[in-house]
């Protein structure tokens, strides 16, 4: 890679970056803060993350792109505010690299990823000065989705053995949860969403016992989802026909018939 192409493409980019929140620039750019991007990085992240899992190059270069944007546009609001500087971000990722991997650019010896694992931990508490975790739920990212963060916290409790000795008990709460949602006056809202997050819960711990990745069950499920829909959608619109509940039966043929495709 030619290192002034390289410097020249993220020059351009900061100069873009910075045009868009001068004075002349664009009054929506202008407008944006770091709490009002902050769901857009988290939505480009995913369609990132998407791409890849579609193997689609061409898609992913243009979604690392906005990634790319929106890292950088957070970072120069906060160097407009005197917060730190887009400098001041990547010199510090370069530095934390280089410090917790002295196996690679010092003499420290780790030959494989568990021991690299565990020199990078050591060097957060010993040279970083953080503090050691207290609980093991305490290593689970509070920034994690809720449902990828779900299966992370299970994961942790049944590595210290805090786990149902088979499935037959992760299935019995679930129905036992299931059962709990049903008795609750719907008025009562907020303890159908404590319940409605136990029955949630539950049913990623089946994932989690079954060996699969409940985000990328959702994944599927939702792209499945939204194929067949599509095709009632298309059907209904040949058929001259609105999509309302008047149609329901129309739509729940469509939908059957949709699942042979």
């Amino acid at each position: 890679m030619d290192d002034n192409k390289r410097t020249k493409s993220f020059e351009e980019l900061c100069s873009v970056i910075e045009t868009l929140r001068s004075p002349e620039g664009c009054p929506w750019d202008r407008k944006q803060t770091a709490e009002s991007l902050s769901g857009d990085i988290i939505e480009e992240v995913y369609e990132a993350v998407d791409a890849i899992r579609e193997n689609d190059d061409r898609h992913l270069m243009e979604e690392l792109g906005d990634v790319y944007l929106l890292v950088t546009m957070i970072s120069y609001i906060k160097e407009q505010d005197g917060q730190f500087t887009i400098s001041d971000v990547l010199d510090g990722i370069s530095e934390k690299l280089i410090r917790r991997h002295p196996h690679v650019f010092s003499d420290a010896v780790a030959d494989n990823p568990e021991e690299v694992k565990k020199q990078w931990e050591e060097i957060k508490v010993n040279v970083e000065g953080r503090k050691p975790k207290k609980s093991i739920m305490d290593k689970v990212s509070k920034g994690l989705p809720p449902l990828e963060r779900a299966y992370k916290i299970q994961k942790k409790a049944a590595k210290a053995g805090f786990d149902w000795p088979d499935i037959s008990g992760v299935w019995d709460k679930v129905h036992e949860e299931i059962e709990e949602v049903r008795g609750v006056d719907e008025g009562n809202r907020e303890y159908l969403m404590e319940e409605i997050g136990d029955l949630l819960f539950s049913v990623v711990n089946i994932a989690r016992y079954m060996d699969i990745d409940p985000a990328e069950a959702m994944h599927r499920c939702n792209q499945k989802f939204i194929k067949r829909f599509s095709y009632v959608e298309e059907n209904m619109q040949e058929k001259q026909l609105e999509m309302n509940f008047d149609n329901f039966e129309i739509m729940d043929q469509l939908w059957d018939e949709s699942k042979l495709k």
